[in-house]
């Protein structure tokens, strides 16, 4: 359980470069407001009270977004943001009773960034930020594990401000002086001031959102990370992953996950039906629903709305696809009898592919390609077997390929079964 029970998040800002319509945290990115996923990492990592210091004419606006979405929160006013971010944090002091996290409202933050933030203190910076314009972002000098200077215009910089802190109220001390002595208080004057230590944390997601590109960026790298870290076979991750994430990113902002998973599951029946027609089509409509069956999963953890149903219900009608698509396939090849027996493994085989892993989840709640690395290197996933079947189709190897199903599948559950035994028994 973290020591941190508090964060402050500075939202006052007009966000004029962004057309002013809404508050920036806010604004939808992928999805979801802003606001809403740092709330939402917030939760996760046992952060007990948010603090929001906004705008008054926002007020209606964050207090509905926060009903919503059925968050709480206290909401601390500045009626004159232009005194600069550094003022908008001294206004939090009374709701302020201990150690905090400082967090800036038009920033997007990984879960893992803030969770490393916390175990430290001070400013928190990325000397090899990923995600982020570096020459728009800001720059930080430091010495002895300490700012000792931070601005925008920092030539060969240690590192980059990710706009999070973790401060305890003896900065209010220094936010008190500033604001007496001057009229606008910057959050880099304070950091100068205090010559706060730096808590260094680097690869984690983290980027600020001030212009419409900047929010575009976002978008991309939101997509990008959410394409499903293990169980991917070699074809997706060469192939289908850089299509799929394309049109994820077109669609997050348009679709949900689940009309994304019945378009896909569409779009495979379509390649069944047009084994009547023409099983060239087919076959390149069939591996056309391989290509956009990642676009609903990217689109649910991309948007926050991945769910163990949704999961479920893609992962059944797959299923479907795959035994209407080889069986109408079977059906219009006019394939001998004697035949039919190794399509009926090849059907098979198809099903037990996935059911042996998910067999195994259920039965000893492991993600077993995460348990056991070597998984990912077995031939045979979907991906690879739906890429095989166009590949033979447009040969005209239709035997050959119901005879490769149905071997490649059944080997492939047989190394499942010896290596989930190794791992159960090791």
């Amino acid at each position: 359980m973290t020591r941190v029970k508090q964060a402050v998040i500075l939202a006052a800002g007009q966000g004029r470069r962004m057309g002013g319509r809404v508050p920036k945290p806010l604004l939808r990115i992928a999805g979801r407001e802003i606001l809403h996923r740092t709330l939402s990492a917030l939760r996760t990592l046992g952060i007990e009270e948010a603090i929001l210091v906004v705008h008054p004419d926002w007020r209606s606006a964050f207090e509905s977004f926060l009903k919503a979405n059925e968050f709480e929160a206290h909401l601390v006013f500045n009626v004159e943001p232009e005194r600069g971010n550094g003022y908008s944090l001294h206004l939090a002091r009374s709701a302020v009773e201990g150690e905090f996290l400082l967090l800036m409202g038009d920033h997007l933050y990984g879960t893992e960034l803030l969770q490393d933030a916390l175990r430290g203190k001070g400013l928190v910076v990325d000397p090899d930020p990923k995600y982020v314009d570096r020459d728009e972002s800001t720059k930080v000098r430091i010495r002895d594990g300490r700012v000792i200077e931070i601005g925008k215009r920092l030539e060969n910089p240690d590192a980059y401000d990710t706009g999070c802190f973790v401060l305890d109220p003896s900065i209010f001390v220094v936010t008190g002086e500033l604001a007496a002595e001057r009229e606008t208080v910057e959050l880099a004057d304070v950091v100068r001031r205090a010559q706060l230590p730096v808590h260094v944390v680097s690869g984690e997601f983290w980027t600020d959102v001030d212009t419409p590109a900047d929010l575009r960026r976002a978008r991309r790298h939101l997509v990008a990370l959410a394409v499903k870290g293990t169980g991917d076979g070699l074809v997706s991750r060469l192939i289908n992953r850089r299509i799929s994430t394309w049109i994820s990113e077109f669609l997050v902002e348009r679709l949900t996950p689940w009309q994304a998973t019945w378009f896909t599951f569409g779009v495979g029946l379509l390649g069944g039906v047009l084994n009547l027609v023409s099983p060239v089509a087919a076959a390149a409509v069939y591996q056309l629903s391989s290509v956009l069956d990642g676009v609903d999963g990217e689109i649910a953890r991309a948007s926050l709305r991945a769910s163990p149903l949704g999961g479920w219900t893609d992962s059944v009608l797959d299923r479907y696809v795959d035994i209407f698509y080889l069986s109408s396939l079977a059906l219009v090849s006019k394939l001998p009898a004697w035949f039919w027996p190794v399509v009926a493994w090849a059907l098979l085989g198809s099903v037990l592919v996935s059911y042996t892993t998910e067999r195994y989840r259920a039965a000893f709640g492991e993600d077993m390609y995460r348990a056991v690395p070597a998984m990912r290197f077995l031939p045979g996933k979907r991906d690879e077997r739906i890429f095989l079947t166009m590949v033979l189709v447009f040969l005209g190897l239709v035997q050959e390929l119901f005879w490769t199903l149905a071997i490649l599948t059944h080997l492939r559950v047989l190394l499942t079964l010896i290596l989930g035994f190794r791992r159960r028994t090791a």
